[in-house]
């Protein structure tokens, strides 16, 4: 009697200090179990011969689920049949125009809409690789230069709307021998064909698999360009291999074919490409695809559609309350944030930091999770790959993020590497400040930077601020709340109010040319003032100011 007395303390007991110690084993274990079974699905289709491939699993898809609808775009809805039908029609019109063969490299110069998936559909049956270039950029020698990026590139496809971006380059892609077809019916140059018309008069039977009998896991599937936050953009390799990986994101966190997905971000980004589009392939997911953001219809669109998933990147979420993927294995590093390099011990091993601290986030390459680097771009691959971490030997991804993990293993974000700055030997994160600087009811967003100052170590704040519409500069308020919720080495000694902000295509502030800038109010016709203790104000930054800055006049 005692010992079943003692079993049934235990059974009531043993749930209690669990859920006190240990309150998300259970969600853990679950989880843990779902990501086990991705893994393993991973394995599987790693074996399959033939291979298996991402297009493999779309065609799955479509022989599973054909009405299921897919793509929701302006009101029209895609099934996966009509998906797979519209992509065969683009890959024989294209096998008819004989402008590719196998292993060749296409460019996708697209906005957001359904043709930019039907496109690159069309190039994966054929055995073909892409590059997703930004839609954004218009200057003639950056195009060229993109596109050069990538060897063997023989054929662009563009938007209607793109269609005089790429007639400023059509010469030099003439010369390239790289031909051009446009969305559109009516054309700008003889050298340009209409991709709309080759594909109405295309059948839309299926392509032959035998078309991509070559196509391997480390053969290049797409080339995606960074951001260019801190230069120009580079072309990331993504092999068949992170294709295949990159099917599991959605699913790993719990979305299935019920579910449907608002994608907004740009398609030609990792986060609307492989996240948003590849990973709803996987799931079977609905996409309901918009041409690009607009934080004033965002959530009336989510409820029309009755949608169940967004993406957040950059400062999605920031602009709409103003109207992880998770790394396996990684790991947060000691970051020397004033040399801009990870510290090491004697050894020359990096250091982890403890739960609690700031460090650099690095995932471990392995054969799962590659590296391949950036196209032709040798100097910013070896700057993303940081050898002998833990080991001799061994190599991690340098992600460029710098995170905290709480008691909970909860992660938090806290900065860019290169946006973190040191002043007064002291680290000062932009996005805490930033983030200050937003509770003013004046500031509609702001964009914090460190920024040079002759005979100064470190680099001292300065935040651009947009003011928002019908308000104006409080530059006491601004002084007096600063100087509150903030230690003086990390004030914003200098103001830049802006009109807008400039950001990148997946909403991440630009601070590259801000930085270059500086302070000086000879190089900006915008607004800049200088936090004056004496006045306990901000007040204009003078050509004066400034000169009594750089002597040392005014102690800083």
């Amino acid at each position: 009697m005692f010992v079943q007395s003692l079993l049934l303390a235990g059974f009531i007991i043993c749930p209690l200090i669990l859920r006190l110690f240990y309150p998300y084993l259970w969600t853990d274990f679950l989880y843990h179990t779902v990501l086990m079974r991705i893994l393993l699905k991973f394995a599987s289709r790693r074996r399959r011969r033939p291979l298996f491939l991402a297009l493999d699993r779309f065609l799955e898809q479509v022989e599973t689920g054909p009405n299921k609808p897919f793509i929701v775009f302006e009101n029209k809805s895609y099934t996966f049949k009509d998906v797979d039908r519209e992509s065969n029609r683009i890959a024989n019109a294209l096998r008819t125009a004989s402008v590719l063969r196998p292993g060749d490299t296409a460019v996708l110069f697209m906005l957001n809409e359904p043709t930019f998936i039907f496109s690159w559909l069309a190039l994966a049956k054929l055995g073909c690789s892409c590059a997703l270039l930004n839609s954004s950029i218009r200057a003639r020698s950056l195009i060229t230069s993109l596109i050069r990026c990538c060897s063997g590139v023989k054929l662009l496809i563009a938007s209607a709307e793109l269609q005089g971006a790429v007639e400023e380059v059509s010469e030099d892609l003439q010369q390239d021998g790289v031909k051009i077809f446009i969305v559109a019916e009516d054309l700008k140059s003889s050298y340009m064909k209409s991709l709309t018309r080759a594909m109405r008069e295309s059948a839309d039977t299926a392509v032959p698999q035998t078309l991509r009998a070559n196509v391997s896991f480390t053969s290049p599937a797409v080339y995606i360009y960074t951001s260019g936050t801190t230069g120009l953009p580079k072309a990331a390799v993504i092999n068949e291999t992170r294709l295949l990986a990159a099917l599991a994101v959605l699913a790993s966190n719990g979305v299935t074919d019920r579910d449907v997905i608002y994608v907004t971000l740009p398609l030609y980004h990792t986060a609307g490409f492989l996240i948003g589009f590849l990973g709803s392939v996987e799931t079977g997911s609905t996409i309901v695809l918009r041409r690009k953001f607009s934080a004033s219809q965002f959530w009336d669109e989510c409820r029309s559609h009755k949608v169940t998933v967004i993406q957040y990147i950059g400062e999605v979420l920031r602009y709409l309350c103003n109207t992880p993927q998770k790394l396996f294995p990684y790991a947060l590093i000691k970051y020397d944030t004033e040399r801009d390099e990870p510290v090491r011990d004697s050894t020359g091993l990096c250091i982890e930091v403890p739960k609690g601290q700031t460090g650099l986030l690095v995932s471990k390459i392995t054969e799962i999770a590659p590296f391949v680097g950036y196209a032709q771009n040798k100097q910013q691959t070896e700057k993303k790959r940081l050898c002998n971490v833990f080991k001799s030997g061994d190599v991690y991804f340098n992600s460029g993020d710098l995170m905290k993990i709480d008691n909970e293993n909860f992660i938090y974000f806290q900065d860019r590497v290169g946006d973190t700055f040191r002043w007064k030997g002291e680290n000062v994160a932009t996005t805490e400040v930033s983030d200050i600087l937003s509770m003013l009811d004046f500031v509609e967003e702001a964009n914090v930077y460190g920024v040079q100052v002759p005979g100064h170590e470190g680099r001292i704040g300065m935040a651009a601020v947009k003011i928002r519409g019908g308000m104006e500069f409080d530059r006491c308020k601004m002084f007096n709340h600063v100087c509150s919720f903030l230690p003086a080495y990390a004030l914003p000694r200098f103001i830049r109010i802006q009109n807008s902000m400039e950001v990148t295509g997946t909403f991440k502030q630009l601070k590259l040319k801000l930085v270059q800038d500086g302070f000086d109010p000879t190089v900006t016709s915008e607004s800049l003032y200088f936090l004056c203790e004496r006045e306990r104000m901000f007040v204009s930054l003078t050509s004066s100011i400034y000169e009594q800055i750089l002597s040392g006049s005014i102690k800083l």
